[in-house]
């Protein structure tokens, strides 16, 4: 006969791994999905988020985060404002014009990623292009459609009084635009000076050979890729946008400390990637476009409003806004972790 003893001691045995079932089931549901889209490819600059994927730090913040490449940095922005994403990494300049071309959508950029933003012509020495941007004229540029580099060049243009009626923009697709330049089928090309410089290197082009033109030290003041989320996402579930920069956070302060260990998470991400080129990539970006003297500064991913509103006026120049709009408009902090939370070294 059963004691009386061992059958309360099963019925709290019973109970409580009832209880661990409900609450893990309950765990499980608390997890926000989240569908957020990359700029490009599963490469070195994509590691904060590959790395706040693999130490769980998205899921620590109650969210199930699924990560997809993209085609560019304008694309993050449609997908975003089309409702299949909910956040996104893309160029917060190309976000200004979409806001204005398309009033009804309020996409917010909530963290500066680059606060250099990366975009470059890139060129060849010995097809004539050099650090000076009358080398430029009569030249034969390789100009993807969609790529937020060439986005720029009514700027960069009309900040260097360049006159471009001698030049040749021929409209490329992205995986053809530095073999195109390698093989001297064009002068130079738009691009992320990260991508294309390292993209030409492991096509055999001697790094001497390579020119870079970064817009940003030819008068172009204006910020990179952001986070963005859109309207929804932000009004229905602020906490959960709020956990996602904090889990963004941390993944770009161990890549900072760790860019090897970081490349790792994005080598298991591409089939074709090589580590030793995704991580002079990552260090290119790190050091050029994010780890900037005013990030180390001021803490990572605000902004310098006076600057912010520089860069609408610069937009201003070759874009006729419909209705210009205010930082605000733009750029939110109020998602943004903690000051003491964003410092990076």
């Amino acid at each position: 006969m059963v004691s009386e003893r061992s059958t309360k001691a099963r019925w709290v045995r019973g109970l409580l791994a009832g209880a661990v079932v409900f609450l893990g089931a309950t765990a499980a549901q608390a997890q926000t999905p989240v569908r957020f889209s990359l700029d490009w490819r599963w490469e070195g600059p994509a590691a904060p988020f590959a790395v706040a994927l693999d130490k769980g730090y998205f899921k620590a913040e109650g969210l199930d985060v699924t990560i997809d490449p993209a085609a560019g940095s304008r694309e993050p922005i449609s997908r975003v404002a089309s409702g299949t994403y909910d956040a996104g990494f893309g160029d917060v300049n190309s976000l200004v014009r979409f806001r204005d071309e398309n009033p009804g959508t309020d996409i917010k950029a909530v963290m500066v990623i680059y606060d250099r933003p990366p975009f470059a012509i890139i060129g060849r020495r010995s097809r004539g292009i050099t650090k000076e941007v009358s080398s430029l004229q009569g030249k034969k540029f390789g100009a993807p459609a969609a790529d937020g580099a060439f986005a720029q060049w009514p700027i960069f243009k009309t900040v260097n009084n360049i006159d471009d009626s001698s030049m040749k923009f021929e409209n490329v697709g992205f995986p053809v635009r530095e073999p195109m330049l390698a093989q001297g089928e064009v002068d130079a090309v738009f691009g992320f000076a990260m991508s294309s410089y390292i993209n030409l290197k492991s096509r055999g082009v001697p790094a001497d050979d390579i020119v870079l033109l970064p817009m940003s030290e030819y008068g172009v003041d204006l910020y990179g890729n952001t986070i963005i989320v859109s309207e929804k996402f932000a009004k229905e579930k602020p906490e959960a946008v709020k956990g996602l920069l904090r889990a963004i956070m941390r993944g770009v302060q161990d890549t900072v400390k760790d860019p090897e260990g970081a490349v790792d998470s994005v080598i298991k991400r591409n089939d074709v990637a090589k580590k030793d080129v995704e991580l002079e990539r990552l260090k290119m970006v790190l050091e050029q476009n994010m780890l900037t003297p005013w990030v180390k500064e001021n803490g990572f991913g605000g902004i310098d409003k006076a600057r912010f509103a520089k860069a609408l006026d610069q937009i201003g120049l070759t874009f006729a806004y419909k209705a210009k709009p205010t930082v605000e408009d733009v750029f939110t902090e109020e998602f943004l972790p903690a000051d003491d939370q964003r410092k990076v070294n």
